[in-house]
């Protein structure tokens, strides 16, 4: 194999093969990078059996062939580089590498003993083109809501499913659940991704890609992000019936700007951190008054207050830090929130009618 190729290119797609690339593993070439000339392209992949990403960069080749090749070392070098352009030559299973002044050969493993890379037969799979912005967003918006829990194998991932005409995704950790409606649909889909992929997918998104082709079969899920592809094993099991969790309505509800409930909750936030971030919320109609209570036993108390159109006089006891990251992806000037008494899940949306995206948490015991 020789070829030339811009080092802007080859770090981009270099950094983003040694993200998935293993480095605690038994099988030494799951930490190489595989480099593989692909027609007047180079493609640059890597795996760690669950997760691939594949990178293909113009280059000018010269001779055809593949090389696996250290990730971090290769990545580490190639970024230190002066942006020129980097020439590349496979000898004996070494890689020779010259770029304005500097030589250097890297030890490289046969590309042969790579793992094949995953194939998704794109004829019968079920396939959604997706507007970015869209798509970061509901990522963003339901990734946090996500159990690290690996005894519970289908918390871990956003369940993405297609429900009464449009694709949902959800993710709940038992504690919260956040519902993000995203597009509309006549296919079937029943697919959990872990979150470790979508986290991927998020970072390999960039301001030149408009739109993503999202690929299900059977037991994967390939990202295509122009010319960048991210494929991941889907998370075997059932998600839970979610939906039977959201309150249709509630006793309580309370319209107020997004960013005056923030600021409450974030100081109320401070003086909870004793009793795990309780706070306890309390809703006064005739005040139009919302205000949040937080005690820390040693070093003082705290009640803050912000004003609020409120149906319904109500108090509930929740997580401060929950609420502040929900308040955080919300994206619009006013919010709703709902309870009906103190045991009854509470519910953060937009006030817009066609809200598409609800917020779960559930109250803690005061």
């Amino acid at each position: 194999m020789e070829l030339t190729v811009t080092q802007e290119n080859l770090t981009r797609a270099l950094g983003a093969a040694s993200r998935v690339a293993s480095t605690k593993t038994q099988l030494p070439i799951l930490s190489n990078i595989l480099l593989r000339t692909d027609g007047h392209r180079l493609m640059v992949a890597a795996t760690n059996l669950e997760i691939a990403s594949t990178q293909l960069i113009g280059a000018k080749i010269i001779n055809e062939g593949a090389i696996t090749i250290p990730a971090r070392l290769i990545t580490e070098f190639v970024s230190s580089l002066p942006k020129t352009t980097v020439t590349m030559k496979v000898t004996d299973n070494k890689l020779n590498i010259k770029a304005d002044g500097y030589t250097s050969t890297i030890n490289g493993i046969v590309a042969d003993d790579f793992p094949e890379l995953p194939t998704i037969n794109e004829k019968t799979a079920v396939s959604y083109s997706i507007d970015t912005a869209s798509l970061k967003q509901a990522i963003g918006q339901t990734i946090l809501t996500a159990s690290n829990d690996a005894t519970r194998p289908v918390l871990t991932g956003v369940y993405w499913h297609s429900h009464e005409g449009s694709l949902y995704l959800a993710a709940t950790d038992g504690y919260r659940l956040s519902e993000k409606k995203l597009v509309a649909t006549k296919s079937d889909v029943s697919a959990i991704i872990p979150t470790s992929t979508l986290q991927e997918v998020l970072r390999t998104v960039n301001d030149d890609i408009n739109e993503v082709e999202v690929l299900f079969d059977e037991t994967q899920v390939r990202f295509r992000l122009n010319d960048a592809e991210i494929t991941s094993r889907l998370i075997d099991g059932d998600f839970p019936d979610y939906r039977q969790l959201i309150p249709a309505t509630s006793e309580s509800v309370i319209t107020l700007p997004r960013a005056d409930f923030a600021q409450i909750t974030k100081v109320a936030g401070l003086f909870a951190r004793e009793s795990g971030g309780s706070v306890t919320v309390t809703a006064d109609a005739e005040r139009e008054k919302l205000s949040l209570h937080s005690v820390a036993s040693e070093l003082g108390e705290n009640t803050s207050e912000a004003s609020a159109t409120i149906s319904a006089d109500g108090q509930v006891t929740v997580n401060s830090r929950y609420l502040i990251e929900a308040l955080g992806v919300l994206d619009c000037e006013q919010v709703i929130f709902r309870f009906s008494g103190k045991l009854s899940p509470c519910v953060l949306s937009s006030d817009q009618k066609d809200s598409d995206y609800q917020h779960i948490i559930m109250p803690l015991k005061s």
